[in-house]
């Protein structure tokens, strides 16, 4: 493993393609959401809003077992495990007739989709370290975020001429080529002497190896704070825009400019990743995160209704800008201590920050029905309490290093 070495487009595109297969299965959905429900009669929005955060939870569980695997047995049969599980879950989605049926499609999906998203991940740790592996990280997320953008007006497309059910079919095509190109085009990055012999103790082990990184641990509950927060807007955003604004065609192009957003900052953060460090980056976007968050909620903490469409739009674009300098940068700084033991370390880190956002983001989200400022409150909720523990892990790596110093 090299600080420097040349990166190929083709494995940045591919990594971020095993990666979006799940924004693909979370955001093309989004504007077929009162039809899944009106389908499967469901007509409540706070429970189908289940349909967005329960494919987390399969997520999350699915880091657990796919992780310590890819340890033992390589990344590459892993990946191909996972799209199996994901297109079980997709038929599932497609044969549904009743909420409880398409949740476990849903969570199976979720669990499917774990493989080819944490591998991912393991494989650029497996090949880089440091700021430039945060770099790699950056550029492709960046690719990643196109997803998010074409996904929802790609979701309406399919809905307007066929029906819902074609878009779990698109998602199914699109996972199989994905599928391919990395079988045809990505070596196994595991070495065999950095194989671990797959026991019940391999969780365990790795488990107790992790906790010795406070840094680790920090970050990861860092992390599911802010993918909590970011969760409740991804399976709110359609109640937000369509019901309490009244802009249901509108609704694809406006999530795809907001993901617009997240896409900027992420590839600006790969430029300066490099040259103001992560740690840097990160602090700075988690101030604004939550100073922009709560001075929406003292501005509107009254309101009977949502202020006008220019306002909150502005409010979530400096939001999600923020974000694109916060999730690259959070997991690389989780993942550096912890390269030794990538594939069960992404999975523990992945597994834990999952399982935080999911009942964050269902608490939330039960509460954003006629405005959005449930919404803005769990933003500086989880914002300033990710601060304080960036804060805190800063102090600490300043006093520990002074003291190295003096020794």
């Amino acid at each position: 493993m090299q600080e420097k070495q040349t990166v190929k487009l083709e494995f940045i595109i591919l990594m971020a393609s095993l990666m979006s297969i799940v924004a693909l299965a979370i955001d093309a959905i989004l504007p077929a959401m009162s039809a899944i429900g009106i389908s499967i009669n469901s007509f409540d929005t706070g429970n189908n809003q289940l349909l967005i955060t329960m494919i987390f939870l399969g997520l999350g569980f699915g880091q657990l077992l796919f992780g310590p695997l890819s340890d033992s047995f390589g990344r590459k049969p892993i990946v191909y495990i996972g799209f199996a599980v994901f297109a079980v879950g997709s038929i599932v989605c497609v044969l549904s007739h009743s909420l409880e049926m398409m949740v476990a499609g849903r969570i199976l999906q979720g669990i499917g989709l774990a493989a080819p998203r944490t591998i991912a991940i393991a494989i650029i740790r497996d090949m880089f370290k440091g700021d430039y592996m945060a770099k790699i990280m950056s550029f492709v997320t960046t690719f990643f975020i196109l997803v998010p953008v074409i996904a929802p007006v790609m979701g309406k497309f399919i809905l307007n001429h066929y029906n819902w059910t074609g878009i779990f079919y698109v998602q199914l095509v699109m996972a199989f080529i994905v599928s391919i190109w990395f079988w045809k085009r990505q070596p196994e990055t595991l070495k065999p002497e950095y194989k671990i012999k797959f026991s019940s103790h391999e969780f365990i082990d790795g488990l107790k190896e992790l906790i010795k990184y406070k840094e680790t641990i920090g970050f990861t509950i860092i992390s599911g704070f802010i993918s909590g927060a970011f969760i409740v807007y991804l399976s709110a955003s359609q109640v937000i825009f369509e019901n309490q604004y009244g802009l249901i065609d509108e609704f694809p192009y406006i999530f795809a400019g907001l993901a617009c957003g997240v896409g900027l900052s992420t590839f600006l953060n790969g430029s300066f990743v490099m040259r103001l460090g992560m740690w840097r980056l990160s602090y700075l976007a988690i101030i604004i995160f939550s100073v922009n968050a709560l001075l929406y909620v003292l501005l509107f903490w009254n309101a009977a209704t949502n202020p006008s469409l220019t306002v909150i739009l502005l409010f979530m674009a400096i939001q999600f800008f923020t974000i694109g300098f916060i999730f690259g940068n959070l997991r690389a700084i989780a993942m550096e201590p912890i390269g030794h033991i990538a594939g069960i370390g992404a999975a523990i880190t992945g597994f834990v920050s999952t399982i935080m956002a999911v009942p964050i983001a269902n608490f939330i989200g039960s509460y954003v029905k006629d405005t959005a400022l449930p919404l803005f409150i769990g933003f500086t909720i989880f914002g300033t309490l990710s601060l304080m523990i960036f804060t805190y892990i800063k102090s600490t790596r300043k006093r520990k290093a002074r003291q190295e110093a003096i020794l």
